[in-house]
């Protein structure tokens, strides 16, 4: 085979051979501490590894590895599954000295992160059986669904992300007394992604240091931990097992490898694990939601980061929906976004291969309709062209089948990837470029005053959309929460993470434009609300999901402000400074920073809220969980 030649500067990462020691369990041993630099605290300057480390891979490192012509480079697939010490270790004093002379030390753990998942120094700090604060004994869980409990991203089967009274315990008198009981420290954690669940009593929590936790409600201590080995930054879903032992409930979940957990949720102990994509780069965002003994996974990917890159192959991962038997993990069916495999259709003069079609990721928790048995959620933009019309869509599935049902296009010829705005770029690099209008949010199915449905979403040039269910998502409105055109493009305001809805309006924080409540019938515009600019004069942005309960709808801000606003007016009725140092239960040094993707959730007189999502500022950072009750 004749090998083709590359610059110097884009084989930076080359791992011609790192060697491996493998467990008997498959795990990559890790070099001793004193090779490996020591895991930098929260806040640490950088965006976290363990997102933006794969825009350096694409652009520094692919041209080796994931290139057939490079013979001796472990794949990308073959890499992700080494720690970030391994790799950190092999770029510092290894065999990748003098190619990591090239990297900043940024650049090096933020590869080492996102390639293994994980912060450094999380697989030693992480684990709950080294915490001062441990549960003094373990009781028989309660049933989850008996209780008030805040299971899965959206809080019930329609992710109206509204907790009715029952459930909350909490009303909209108390919300001005709300006082901080407890926080807990994420372990080298540096952005706080996933959604804390609550159920039986109990708080489920994914992190970006590869473990995940049980704790008290009440008091914070810890039940359990378990170590999966990557970023979990989806909500936790809480429901019935068989077949499994002594196991009675299951936590579902799925990681930064699209990995898909269930967790004996009494104990921790490992029930199954399934693949539910292989390709390297496939990764699970969205919460999974559980209905009829079946799991529904919704499937990402990081493949159009920086995927302009002249290097890199682009583009062959696709987004989809995976159901899996709960009980065993056996995928039951899927369904793509784009129905076609990529196949090769050219391959450039430096030897790269390009691939189409692709795109399509589902960033996003899907909603179960029991009364048409179909599967609603949205979907990203093509990385190919022709982008097919279930891209930066609404897609409706069959819940039994996974057959296509209807879709609703926001955005038509919405093809994107990162890195085309040098001057060395792929010929992969889509003309027009963009503009990236992703559905990045779950819909919300909601019943009406008059008996008719609608399924409600938002897209990033912040227009709300309402479909009708019963009619193959016909277009009932689309209006602009900003005033704005419809369709405009992203302006001064942005729907990215989701809404909440309550018995008239719906809720979606849309980022410079504020949290704007809307009528779910009419989509009239009741009320905006913009949070006070900081001290140079710049509002911060409300991107985060809000949470509805009676009267009182909360809403994150990026500069880590938490606000609860009176839904008849959005009037504040209570504020929280999250971006500070806290005293935590773990004695984990912590500290939160922005509220921008998940949001809090409330239930039996508490709210929780994980602070610090830093996936596109450093100073964002935050590894904190925090319990809020009134006095």
């Amino acid at each position: 085979m004749k090998r083709h030649l590359y610059p110097l500067a884009a084989v930076a990462c080359c791992w011609v051979s790192i060697l491996t020691t493998v467990h008997p369990a498959g795990r990559t041993q890790a070099p001793a501490p004193a090779q490996a630099a020591p895991p930098q605290a929260p806040g640490r300057g950088g965006p976290p590894g363990t997102e933006a480390g794969f825009a350096t891979f694409q652009t520094r490192c692919s041209a080796c590895h994931g290139n057939p012509a490079v013979e001796r480079a472990p794949s990308p697939a073959a890499l992700r599954e080494m720690t970030p010490e391994k790799i950190y270790d092999a770029l510092v004093s290894g065999t990748m000295q003098t190619q990591g002379q090239a990297l900043s030390d940024v650049q090096k753990r933020g590869v080492a992160e996102f390639m293994s998942g994980r912060p450094l120094g999380s697989a030693r700090q992480g684990d709950a059986a080294n915490m001062p604060n441990k549960c003094a004994s373990n009781p028989a869980l309660s049933n989850p669904a008996a209780g008030a409990s805040w299971n899965g991203w959206g809080a019930d089967l329609s992710n109206t992300r509204f907790q009715p009274a029952s459930a909350a315990g909490l009303t909209a008198a108390q919300v001005p007394r709300l006082k901080l009981k407890w926080a807990f420290g994420y372990p080298t954690g540096v952005s706080a992604n996933a959604q804390p669940t609550i159920a039986a009593g109990r708080v489920f929590v994914g992190s970006d240091n590869g473990f995940v936790y049980s704790l008290d409600a009440r008091t914070g201590c810890v039940y359990w931990s378990f170590e999966n080995g990557s970023i979990v930054r989806n909500a936790l879903t809480i429901g019935p097992v068989t077949g499994q032992g002594p196991a009675r409930y299951a936590v579902y979940f799925g990681d930064g490898k699209a990995n898909v957990f269930a967790l004996d949720a009494q104990t921790g102990r490992l029930l199954w694990k399934t693949k539910a994509d292989p390709h390297f780069i496939a990764r699970i965002t969205g919460g999974a939601k559980l209905y009829d003994g079946k799991l529904f996974v919704p499937v990402s990917s990081s493949e159009e980061f920086s995927s302009g890159n002249p290097d890199y192959p682009c583009c062959s991962s696709r987004g989809s929906v995976v159901a899996l038997d709960a009980n065993t993990g056996k995928e039951i069916w899927k369904a793509w976004v784009v129905p076609e495999e990529p196949q090769p259709y050219k391959t450039m003069a430096n030897g790269v291969t390009l691939y189409k079609p692709a795109g399509g990721a589902v960033w996003n928790s899907p909603t179960i309709d029991p009364v048409r048995r179909a599967v609603y959620f949205g979907t990203g933009d093509a990385t190919t062209a022709p982008s097919p019309k279930t891209t930066d869509a609404i897609m409706a599935v069959d819940l039994n089948t996974g057959k296509l049902l209807w879709a609703y296009q926001a955005t038509e010829n919405d093809v994107f990837m990162g890195g085309c705005n040098g001057p060395n770029r792929s010929e992969a690099c889509p003309t027009p470029l963009g503009p990236d209008m992703d559905i990045g949010n779950s819909p919300i199915l909601k019943t009406l005053a008059d008996g008719k449905r609608v399924l409600i979403t938002g897209t990033k040039d912040a227009d709300v959309v309402a479909l009708d269910p019963d009619n193959n998502g016909k277009l009932l409105y689309r209006i602009n929460v900003t005033g704005g055109p419809i369709g405009g493009g992203r302006g001064r305001g942005t729907i990215v993470w989701g809404g909440a809805a309550d018995d008239r309006n719906a809720y979606y924080g849309a980022a410079g434009a504020g949290l704007a409540a809307v009528r779910q019938a009419t989509g009239e515009r009741v009320w905006n609300f913009t949070p006070p600019p900081a001290a140079g004069g710049r509002g911060a942005q409300m991107g985060a999901a809000p949470t509805a309960i009676a009267g009182v709808v909360f809403e994150g801000a990026s500069d880590g402000m938490l606000y609860a606003l009176a839904v008849a007016d959005g009037k504040p009725l209570w504020t929280f400074n999250t971006a500070q140092e806290f005293d935590t239960v773990n004695k984990v040094p912590a500290h939160g920073g922005a509220i921008s993707t998940s949001g809090a959730v409330v239930a039996g007189g508490m709210v929780f809220v994980g602070s610090g999502y830093a996936v596109g500022s450093g100073a964002s950072a935050g590894n904190v969980l925090l319990a809020f009750a009134p006095e």
